[in-house]
C-alpha cells in the first residue's frame, strides 16, 4: 500500500490539548482550551497558542497581553472539554468546570489550581495570520503540583495522566520508552 495526498491541512498531530486561561483589566477571567500550543524558544522560554479572533477569550488576550497554560490529565478530561465547546460569553467556566482559579505569581491571570503544571505567560508578539493569531509569548512563572514530584524534586508528570489532542479526538498518553538519545547512546561493552 501507498500513501493517499490529500489537500494541505494541519495533520501535525498529537498536540498538547490545554486550558489557557485569560483575563481583562477589570479582573474578569476566562478559560478556552487550546491544542495549537507549542515551544518557541528554551532561552528566554517561550511558547506560543493559537486563537481565533471570535473566541471570546481573544479580545482578553489582545487587552492584557497575559495568559496562563495549564496542562490537562485524564481527570480534567470534562473541564477540558467543557472550555473548548462552552463559550465564557454564556458560562462561568470556572464554576461550571468546577475549576479553582489560583492567583498568578507573576501575571494578574489566575491558574487553574487542579492543573499539575501552569506555564505564566506574557505576550511578546502577536502575529495575525489567516484563521488564527498566533500569540508568542514569553514564560515568566512556572507552578507545579507538588503531588508529581518524588524524593528528590524530580517532576514526573507521567503520573498526572496527561491527555493530548489528535484531529478530533483526545487520547491518554502511553507509557514512556526511554529518554532523550537512548536508542542511539553507546553500549558498554
Amino acid at each position: 500500500m501507498g500513501k493517499q495526498e490529500w489537500k494541505p491541512g494541519n495533520m501535525l498531530y498529537p498536540l498538547p490539548a490545554v486550558m489557557v486561561s485569560c483575563a481583562d483589566k477589570a479582573g474578569n477571567s476566562n478559560i478556552l482550551t487550546v491544542a495549537w500550543a507549542g515551544t518557541v524558544c528554551s532561552n528566554p522560554p517561550m511558547v506560543s497558542i493559537s486563537v481565533r479572533p471570535e473566541r471570546y477569550s481573544y479580545a482578553m488576550l489582545q487587552e492584557t497581553g497575559e495568559f496562563v497554560i495549564n496542562l490537562t490529565t485524564q481527570k480534567l478530561a470534562f473541564a477540558t472539554d467543557l472550555c473548548g465547546v462552552k463559550s465564557g460569553r454564556d458560562t462561568d467556566k470556572w464554576k461550571e468546570a468546577h475549576l479553582t482559579p489560583v492567583p498568578g505569581k507573576a501575571v494578574k491571570v489566575p491558574l487553574i489550581k487542579e492543573s499539575p503544571v501552569s506555564l505564566e505567560c506574557r505576550v511578546r508578539q502577536a502575529m495575525a495570520l489567516g484563521s488564527h493569531t498566533m500569540f508568542v509569548a514569553e514564560v515568566v512563572s512556572v507552578s507545579v503540583d507538588e503531588a508529581y514530584l518524588d524524593k528528590n524534586n524530580r517532576f514526573h508528570l507521567e503520573k498526572a495522566d496527561p491527555i493530548c489532542y489528535s484531529h478530533g479526538m483526545y487520547f491518554a498518553l502511553g507509557k514512556a520508552i526511554g529518554k532523550f538519545g537512548y536508542s542511539v547512546a553507546k553500549k558498554k561493552k
